[in-house]
């Protein structure tokens, strides 16, 4: 039977051991990451010819994140030499620090891969050395990482160019008080914020993200009214679901609509038989589940 044990103040130990350790997969959850994080990550994986180890990240890479800082793309091409099979996701909000080695164990902590997280933040979290519990973890965030947009490496590089942009202007106009600055820096930050929503599409359209986010909520809390999961949604796809945005973004409208496209989503969950309407409230049936 496995443990579950505190990890109080610093937990780079804790967390390099138990990287070293995985010998099939890490899953990693993390809000914020910079090249400290990637370092620690990359040292405490040495490469093993024919153990190939798969990198699963899901992380928060909203323009805000990089023109603060918080987080640098870069950070992720520094480990993909590391791992040959690495899915990067990118989800609008997430907030959970979690991270699982083998699906066998797993650190759930209150920090960030990040050089403040792991190195000099006072921070605070458990180690769960339980087959079970850790399984159990990995499964809840690999349930969360279907509701985000997977970022291929050529995606990832023409995302670190444009963030680049985002970063070198939002710094010119914090030195300049004219327009043509400012102008520069909002034009940066929504041409990177197109690119994302590009990528959480997918080339599909937005009702097929809402159907999968339907499942996921009706799963997670049962059946459902409407006027329950439109706030639900909004919170989980703050990019897509803006009332105070009509987005078009090639030829297509975002923002506004996205309400149309939640009825869209639950009418052709209906038609193919995976949820159903008692009453006024939404179900999963048996082939939605």
């Amino acid at each position: 039977m496995g443990t579950v044990d505190l990890i109080k103040g610093s937990w780079d130990r804790a967390l390099h051991e138990m990287f070293r350790r995985a010998s099939r997969s890490i899953l990693i959850s993390s809000p914020y990451f910079t090249a400290e994080g990637a370092a620690v990550l990359y040292d405490a994986t040495p490469f093993r010819a024919g153990e190939p180890v798969s990198l699963s990240f899901l992380t928060d890479l909203s323009p805000r994140n990089i023109w603060q800082g918080a987080t640098d793309p870069e950070a992720f091409k520094a480990v993909r030499t590391r791992f040959d099979q690495l899915r990067l996701v990118h989800l609008p909000r997430l907030h959970s620090k979690v991270y699982v080695a083998d699906d066998r164990e797993a650190i759930v902590a209150s920090a960030n891969l990040t050089g403040g997280g792991v190195h000099r933040n006072h921070e605070y979290g458990v180690h769960i050395s339980d087959e079970g519990l850790a399984g159990n973890v990995a499964r809840d965030l690999e349930e969360l990482a279907k509701l985000g947009a997977t970022v291929g490496l050529g995606d990832l590089d023409l995302y670190c160019a444009l963030s680049h942009n985002v970063r070198d202007t939002y710094r010119k106009a914090m030195r300049s008080a004219t327009r043509k600055a400012k102008r520069e820096f909002a034009q940066a930050k929504r041409k990177a914020e197109d690119e994302l929503v590009r990528l959480r599409l997918a080339g599909g359209a937005m009702h097929t993200v809402f159907a999968e986010t339907i499942r996921y909520l009706l799963n997670r809390y049962g059946p459902l009214r409407t006027v329950e999961i439109h706030p639900m949604i909004q919170a989980l796809h703050p990019d897509l679901c803006d009332d105070g945005i009509d987005r078009v973004i090639d030829g297509k409208h975002f923002g506004k609509k996205w309400k149309h496209a939640v009825r869209t989503a639950q009418q052709q969950l209906k038609k193919r038989d995976e949820v159903v309407l008692q009453e006024d409230r939404w179900a999963l049936t048996g082939a939605g589940r």
